[in-house]
């Protein structure tokens, strides 16, 4: 058997929108089942997003502190944000996004993992980067304000082992962080030569 998630759409007999907001939609499809039955489906309408494993020459992953309302938490995870730009190439957004959180740019660019990241419940996207060739930004050429959640946000440089360990043992929880990190450590194994290119396309 090919293990390999493959496009398909069943039939959606009736649509209800039950909430659209600043960022997200909730919709309930009634799809149309084996054996010609029908069930409801709640989901989240999401635009997608990216996030970014910035791994410098030493090994160490570059990591940031945000507080997250829903789960009353301040979590660490990696630089990240929602494709908030129609049409952008992915790899910008997730250059953008390390620039504006962090204050670093890449010279180098991989797809190192991509995730759908609850299928049961929402439609999301989420394309995780390997950057790597890392240098600051100087601060006179980064104009970006940080706003709300981000104000104060604390940047770590963290031995990728070590996140590595933290994940497993139930220190960190945010999944595309945890994704991003066991994927890089993954891929180091083969010197990172099985990653996919920067624009590669999306399934």
């Amino acid at each position: 058997m090919n293990v390999e998630d493959t496009p398909e759409s069943w039939d959606v007999v009736d649509s209800k929108h039950r909430f659209k907001g600043y960022v997200i939609e909730v919709v309930t499809d009634t799809v149309k089942m084996p054996r010609d039955e029908v069930a409801d489906r709640d989901y989240v309408v999401h635009p997608g997003a990216v996030a970014v494993v910035a791994l410098d020459e030493h090994d160490r992953v570059l990591m940031i502190r945000q507080y997250r309302h829903p789960t009353r938490h301040l979590m660490w995870e990696l630089p990240a944000g929602i494709r908030d730009v129609a049409g952008e190439p992915l790899v910008t957004t997730a250059a953008r996004e390390l620039a504006e959180e962090a204050g670093y740019r890449a010279g180098t660019w991989y797809t190192l993992v991509d995730l759908r990241s609850s299928p049961g419940m929402t439609d999301e996207r989420v394309r995780v980067f390997l950057a790597r060739g890392l240098s600051r930004i100087p601060d006179e050429e980064n104009g970006f304000v940080h706003r709300h959640e981000e104000i104060d946000m604390p940047v770590e440089w963290v031995p990728l082992a070590d996140a590595v360990e933290k994940a497993l043992m139930g220190m960190i929880h945010n999944s595309s962080t945890v994704a991003g990190i066991l994927a890089a450590y993954a891929a180091s194994v083969e010197g990172h030569a099985l990653l996919r290119p920067a624009d590669a396309p999306e399934a």
